[in-house]
């Protein structure tokens, strides 16, 4: 499945995914603003490929993800009719065979061998050279300004780059590769973007004041390297590793020339740098996934040391803001492909959507087998003490018969099941840093909602719970035979 960004542009182009634009188009707001437009438009529009950019050298790509089929495309499944949910399914086969029964023989664990040789293959592999340093710029040549960088709301507090896969190595020497939005303050440094939860913002703790932490932020590559930066990985799993997962083989990776990180050696263009973790500057503020402006904040800086890009690079750019956006589609990845890990640790869950409207972890809508009392507030206690959703300020839990994704189904249980006073569990604890509705930073009250059906058996419900409105299969049956005959 292996492919790099420019070969993946080539293949939405050759599919009808790409509108190519050959007039002049200002970096500054009307990039920015095509691509919101288009992004909402039904099915998430075109990928765009600006080819003339205003005061630039080279073409910008945006909304290259911004659809189900170009996620499809993007991780390799668009040829198998389950899509998304093909990743999906390789995870929890991975899973099943991977760990052993309990009370497993000793033979049973010898037949894991084959899968460790399987994640033996999806093993980074370091090359000496690498289309990301054809072209290579240090010290005072290593200006931003070369690069085309967008700025892409009224307010923001300068361009920012905004689809850059940042890496990162925390003093243990685990690696982390995430994607940190960052500021323009100059032709040499950087805003660099790194929230309280954040991996990135983990590893610079490690080091002491004074001290400089090397990273290197790449563009392009894989699309799977896009998509790795974005998922909610355990720790113990590296990006770089799981985008090995994805595409079936390993990333080949390349030391910086200016200092000893590695990046995917395919990317399009490569900043190198470090931040001293003690030096903050003003950021922001910007244009969010939100729908409004996160306010600026102190957050390090960047010192650029080098530039290293292909020969004709592509510069790949996103826009964030109110919902429907790009990053809509790459958390609906995120939603079907982790779906199994959720449901190992919970194993009554049937189906989960995350909205776009909610920004991904504003709100959860799950469908559960119901079979104790008190069962929908534990399924909400649990998902609040998982990795990253912790952040989810509303979890909506509906029967196991119940489409998540049918938003009308889904509002239809929450007005006609709940009684607010008995169903609805409030609690407290960590918000997203970009929570403006929290009268305390990072911190807030949550709220889950049972939207179940009720029983006395299962939920000591003093009532005859009545039964829904549903015609008799015979007769559903005899309509769709005879629907043409009715002339409807």
């Amino acid at each position: 499945m292996s492919q790099d960004f420019q070969s993946f542009l080539t293949r939405l182009d050759a599919r009808g995914e790409l509108a190519r634009i050959r007039a002049e188009v200002d970096p500054h707001l009307e990039a920015g603003a095509i691509a919101d437009r288009v992004s909402k438009a039904p099915g998430g529009g075109k990928g765009l490929l600006f080819e003339n950019v205003k005061g630039a050298t080279m073409p910008v790509a945006m909304n290259v993800f911004g659809s189900r089929r170009r996620m499809e495309m993007a991780l390799g499944v668009d040829g198998d009719p389950r899509g998304l949910d093909a990743v999906a399914g390789r995870i929890e086969k991975l899973i099943q065979e991977a760990m052993p029964k309990p009370g497993a023989s000793f033979l049973d664990k010898l037949s894991k061998l084959p899968v460790l040789a399987e994640v033996g293959a999806w093993m980074p592999k370091t090359v000496r050279k690498a289309p990301c340093q054809e072209v290579v710029w240090r010290g005072e040549e290593a200006r931003l300004s070369r690069l085309p960088v967008l700025t892409t709301w009224p307010e923001d507090g300068g361009p920012f780059i905004t689809l850059g896969l940042s890496h990162t190595r925390h003093k243990s020497g685990l690696r982390n590769m995430g994607m940190y939005r960052l500021q323009v303050y100059d032709d040499h440094t950087l805003g660099f973007h790194t929230q309280l939860h954040h991996d990135g913002a983990r590893a610079r703790h490690g080091y002491a004041p004074g001290e400089r932490m090397p990273v290197a932020v790449s563009l392009g590559g894989d699309p799977a390297l896009s998509y790795a930066a974005t998922a909610p990985l355990p720790p113990f799993l590296s990006e770089i590793m799981f985008t090995g997962f994805l595409r079936g083989e390993g990333v080949e990776m390349v030391r910086c020339v200016t200092n000893d990180m590695e990046v995917p050696a395919d990317s399009e263009i490569v900043i190198e740098g470090w931040v001293d973790p003690a030096e903050l500057r003003r950021e922001g503020p910007f244009g969010d996934h939100t729908g409004y402006y996160s306010l600026a904040d102190d957050y390090p800086v960047l010192h650029v040391e080098a530039i290293t890009h292909r020969k004709n690079p592509v510069y790949p750019a996103t826009i964030v803001g109110r919902p429907p956006q790009e990053d809509a589609w790459l958390g609906f990845a995120t939603e079907r492909i982790f779906l199994p890990l959720l449901k190992m640790v919970l194993p009554e869950v049937v189906d989960m959507h995350l909205p776009p409207a909610g920004g991904f972890h504003n709100l959860a809508i799950v469908s559960i087998r119901k079979d104790y009392p008190g069962h929908a507030q534990k399924v909400m206690n649990a998902i609040w003490g998982t990795g990253q959703m912790m952040f989810t300020k509303g979890i909506v839990v509906v029967d196991a018969d119940i489409d998540p994704h049918d938003a009308n189904e889904v509002l239809f249980r929450v007005t006609s099941n709940v009684d607010p006073r008995r169903d609805l569990l409030f609690t407290d604890g960590p918000l997203d840093v970009l929570d403006h509705s929290s009268d305390r930073f990072a911190f807030g009250s949550k709220v889950g909602i049972d939207a179940t059906r009720k029983s006395a058996k299962l939920d000591n419900f003093q009532r005859e719970w009545p039964r829904d409105l549903v015609f008799p299969d015979a007769i559903l049956e005899r309509v769709a035979r005879r629907w043409a005959e009715y002339g409807i």
